[in-house]
């Protein structure tokens, strides 16, 4: 009689390609981290792009409404005036303009005369506020030879015989914005305006900002 035999066949119980299983998770274990990689991308550059065009902080607006010179006059090779300078300020940002820095200096023929401060101050989000700088110039020398921005005329003594002159305001305004109710950006504004001055009566002729 036969015995059965038992034939073993253990080697057959094992898959040809043990690691497949394990490369196609890897793959897509890969697959997503680069999915994720590019959506966290894009999320930040649009993130950046709203910023920069919608919060993106702005330099205030100035705008020269006029200049005044209650007192002017030029003798004895000097010159003395009262100045005022109107402006009005626009804040073009969504948020609070803090400025703190800000002044107004004056040149004649070249040369600064003098500085005022201005106040500090703050400006809302979208809004405007009129300012006023004044300015007092007392017995400041013409300068010699006499005949410097005064139109071309001659000027005897420093004492002006006929024609104009012209000063030059220079107002910075410095100051930050908040974004996004957490970052502070500075901002700085300026302004340069030529005003041309008749000289026998103060009367202010021109105005070029």
């Amino acid at each position: 009689m036969n015995e059965p035999q038992n034939t073993h066949h253990g080697s057959n119980n094992h898959h040809p390609y043990p690691y497949s299983s394990k490369s196609r998770s890897g793959r897509t274990n890969l697959a997503s981290c680069a999915v994720a990689t590019v959506f966290l991308l894009a999320i930040s550059a649009a993130a950046v792009a709203v910023y920069f065009f919608l919060f993106k902080p702005k330099a205030p607006v100035i705008a020269v409404n006029a200049v005044q010179f209650p007192a002017f006059s030029v003798s004895n090779g000097t010159v003395d005036f009262e100045f005022f300078q109107f402006v009005t300020v626009t804040n073009p940002n969504r948020d609070e303009f803090s400025h703190y820095d800000s002044s107004l200096q004056v040149v004649y023929s070249g040369e600064p005369v003098g500085v005022v401060f201005i106040p500090a101050g703050t400006i809302s989000g979208r809004g405007r506020q009129k300012m006023s700088a004044k300015f007092d110039l007392q017995k400041y020398p013409l300068p010699t030879p006499a005949r410097t921005a005064i139109g071309g005329e001659e000027a005897v003594g420093g004492a002006v015989a006929g024609g104009t002159m012209e000063i030059e305001t220079r107002m910075k305004l410095v100051g930050r914005v908040r974004v996004l109710k957490v970052f502070m950006h500075r901002v700085e504004s300026r302004v340069k305006c030529g005003v041309t001055i008749e000289v026998t009566r103060g009367t202010v002729l021109g105005v070029r900002c």
